[in-house]
């Protein structure tokens, strides 16, 4: 068994520990064995912790997050979860035939205007009903699912392993994020019990950077792979050592000895208090500092003192532990400390593309996978090109690749339960396999707790998908197969550059298309019903604008080319149940309309005869429905208000989302890939979208004067109710003095023009030389004449190399 913490040998290990940095010493990123120990500067000084951050009056208090495994739903609840829905379906259709119908059949159409206000008015209610109901069917499969989930026993689990050892890379794209965010990440990843674990940094920072405070930033990530390595290298020496006597032992069969049991009781208490010991000493500066100290290394360590406590148990009762199974304890001892860790930067490459989004990061690696390359130095910089040459760098390939965000947490067991899930028979199709991500608990803002509620409550929706087939691929976290990626690869040329594009970079959503490629393909995606992964929530305004504002965008670009999947499926004679159609399109384009449709109620003076009782009888079981699962989840039930004045605030996001798909629509162009800020204070909010809060909210009040003086109660209600939940958000989650500040701040912006500094120009060469690189390099005819004139002689970088040709082939 190759140890994962050896130095380096002749072998190559992966692109980044043996090919040269342009900015760093040959060695390239951080090699094993040679940085800083874990929790140090490169100074030999521990780094300052961070001042925590208040807690706000109202937010969430430190608790326990939810187990792993959900409690199964009572018959009672996937009852009453079926009569939400009829009585949601009754009503609406009471509603069509009581105050529409009927209406028209008494009084018939005299007036256009009333009969266009019809039309419009149950246009929208339809879609805002349709939204409702299709998360009241959705949670009823997370209940369904509950009912069913019987967890694989652990030793069935290491069984496989051991026997199949599929191979598994993980890829933690990384774009300016702080060391401590990514070092939690390849911490948890790294503790994963899984066989020959590798893990890639994928950093997307410029390579080169001139602001001191983003190449500090830069310097600690480029160290993160040495650093994790060289903490877990103290305990996988000790463990792996006794590994080839269990193993040994396990061949001849029988009982394991006593000695043996002792030994592997006491391997096990050790790693535990190791395991302790990195838990207090983990800072605390946060919340998510918290989870990774309690959750996943206290976890982790209680797992395996429980484990030391059975041993010891089995040896005073005198039993028989067969040597087969002792084995199999010792390698998840390996497995746990064993990993390998490197780093690669894409940016560093002149032949990769540089388009600044995720997906891009994670396809140049990808598109390297399986591959031997050599760096070569050229007139545009240092490319990769393939090699089979001695010096050449294997880039390794995989069965299985984690997608893992850089600001997420995963818990023990994540990988080795979701690929044996994709191992079992019956689940060869199965591309994709997740478990949607949690919000940590104990947010210290009450934004961060509302917008982790909702996260929380995607959880349960998720779930719902996968039991009618309508998963999607959520990139937070994922377990993919790679054979389902070079299925769905698609390849397009720059020049004579091939671009392999593996997850789609046309919308900022990428892993929902890739989601409906792999689905055309005839692969299927699976939600594991378990909670094992979590990731951060913003805690202020501004950056849950930037979040908001990506998952806004893309849905209405991606609608098209489901619908003509579901078309050429159904022509095939497949089978697409209307329920996962339905269920599908609401996730990719009910923002739009649920956006547009609350615009117009809010705006727009609809007769008051339009208005009935009924409706709000259609809308209650929806509200009924979310307020009990926020209290299962361990929230309040009235924090089903919190959220209706949290989606009220976002509306101008949402509705900037929406318009900038359309713009993308016309215009046949990419966005840039917007990360979420991740700061100590708070991020400034677009003053339009703080602007937006508070017309709503002077606007509702407003049309509530005006409907008390013209007697139109139910207006006035509905008036009141958006005014009143809107001055709570913006006091609540925005903050008044915040708000404020943003406004003043983005008034400001606006009218000050910046001067940019004039670059001085550079000083011709000599006429008439000749620029002999360039003549080989680009040949002797690249603009029609002879490369002699000055223009040529000093050649420039080309403009960033993007992969946005559209001559592709699959």
């Amino acid at each position: 068994m190759r140890d994962p913490h050896a130095a380096p040998s002749d072998e190559p290990v992966g692109v980044a520990t043996a090919i040269p940095s342009q900015d760093t010493p040959p060695a390239g990123v951080p090699t094993r064995g040679t940085t800083a120990a874990a929790g140090t500067s490169a100074a030999g000084a521990p780094p300052a912790p961070a001042p925590r951050r208040r807690r706000q009056w109202g937010a969430e208090r430190p608790r326990p997050p939810l187990p792993a495994v959900t409690r199964p739903a009572a018959a009672t609840a996937t009852w009453w979860g079926g009569v939400a829905i009829t009585v949601s379906g009754v009503a609406w259709l009471v509603y069509l035939v009581h105050t529409v119908l009927s209406q028209f059949i008494d009084e018939g159409v005299r007036d256009s205007r009333l009969l266009w206000q019809t039309v419009a008015y149950v246009v929208l209610m339809t879609a805002l009903i349709f939204s409702s109901v299709m998360y009241l069917v959705a949670r009823q499969g997370a209940l369904y699912r509950s009912r069913t989930h019987v967890r694989a026993p652990r030793a069935e689990i290491d069984a496989l392993l051991a026997r199949t050892r599929p191979s598994l890379t993980v890829l933690v794209p990384s774009y300016r994020e702080e060391p401590d965010v990514v070092r939690s990440t390849l911490l948890s990843a790294a503790l994963q019990e899984y066989p020959g674990l590798r893990i890639v940094l994928l950093l997307d920072d410029p390579p080169n950077p001139t602001d001191p405070a983003a190449a500090a930033s830069l310097a600690g990530c480029r160290a993160l792979p040495g650093e994790v390595m060289d903490l877990l290298r103290e305990p996988y020496d000790r463990v792996s050592s006794s590994l080839v006597v269990h193993e040994a032992a396990a061949v001849r069969g029988g009982a394991a000895t006593t000695d043996a049991v002792r030994s592997l009781a006491i391997d096990y208490s050790w790693a535990a208090g190791w395991l302790d010991d990195r838990a207090a000493a983990q800072p605390r500066t946060t919340h998510v500092d918290d989870f990774m100290a309690d959750q996943v290394l206290a976890g982790l360590a209680e797992d395996l003192r429980t484990t030391a406590r059975a041993l010891f148990a089995a040896l005073d009762e005198g039993a028989d532990v067969p040597a087969e199974r002792l084995a199999q304890l010792c390698r998840r001892l390996v497995w746990t400390f064993g990993v390998e860790i490197t780093s690669f930067e894409r940016k560093q490459y002149a032949n990769l593309p540089h388009d600044a989004n995720k997906a891009m990061n994670l396809n140049a690696y990808l598109g390297l996978m399986g591959t031997s390359v050599t760096p070569r130095e050229t007139r545009i910089g240092t490319v990769l090109r393939p090699s089979d040459h001695e010096d050449a760098v294997l880039v390794p390939d995989s069965d299985f690749v984690l997608t893992l965000d850089a600001d997420s947490v995963l818990l023990r067991e994540y990988c080795l339960r979701l690929v044996h899930h994709m191992l079992v028979p019956g689940n060869e199709r199965v591309a994709v396999i997740q478990t949607p991500y949690s919000a940590f608990r104990g947010a210290p803002t009450r934004l961060e707790r509302i917008a982790g509620a909702t996260t929380d409550i995607q959880h349960i929706v998720h779930q719902g998908l996968t039991h009618f087939d309508a998963t999607f691929w959520v990139g937070a976290n994922a377990v993919i197969r790679k054979r389902a990626l070079d299925d769905i690869v698609e390849i397009s040329y720059v020049g004579s550059q091939e671009v392999r594009r593996y997850v789609q970079d046309r919308t900022v959503i990428e892993d929902t298309e890739s989601s409906i490629d792999l689905a055309a393909a005839g692969w299927t995606l699976h939600n594991y019903p378990e909670r094992l992964s979590y990731s951060a929530t913003p805690p202020d305004f501004g950056s849950l604008v930037v979040q908001r504002a990506r998952w806004a965008n893309g849905g209405l670009l991606i609608l098209p080319k489901f619908l003509r999947h579901v078309r050429q499926a159904r022509k095939a004679g497949q089978r697409v149940p209307r329920t996962a159609v339905a269920l599908r399109v609401t996730y990719m384009a009910s923002i739009s309309w649920a956006s547009l449709g609350l615009v117009f109620l809010l705006v727009f003076p609809f007769d008051s005869q339009l208005l009935s009782p009924i409706l709000l009888t259609a809308a209650l079981p929806y509200f009924l429905a979310m307020a009990a699962d926020f209290h299962q989840l361990g929230y309040k039930r009235t924090d089903v208000l919190r959220v209706y004045a949290f989606n009220l605030v976002l509306l101008a996001v949402n509705l900037g989302g929406t318009l900038k798909s359309l713009q993308q629509a016309a215009a046949k162009s990419k966005i840039a890939f917007a990360r979420t800020p991740k700061v100590a204070n708070r991020t400034a909010a677009p003053a339009l979208y703080v602007l937006a809060a508070y017309l709503i909210a002077g606007f509702s009040f407003a049309t509530l004067a005006h409907d008390i003086r013209v007697e139109n109660w139910y207006n006035a209600a509905f008036a009141a109710f958006n005014g009143v939940l809107t001055t709570y958000a913006v006091v609540a989650f925005m903050g008044l003095r915040n708000s404020l500040v943003d406004m003043v701040l983005g008034a400001w912006h606006w009218i000050r023009v910046p001067v940019r500094p004039k670059q001085p120009a550079a000083a011709p060469p000599p006429a008439g030389d000749l620029d002999w690189e360039a003549v080989l390099y680009y040949g002797p005819d690249r603009t029609g004449e002879l490369a002699r004139r000055a223009a040529s002689a000093v050649s420039t970088l080309p403009p960033t190399r993007r992969g946005d040709t559209r001559a592709r082939q699959r």
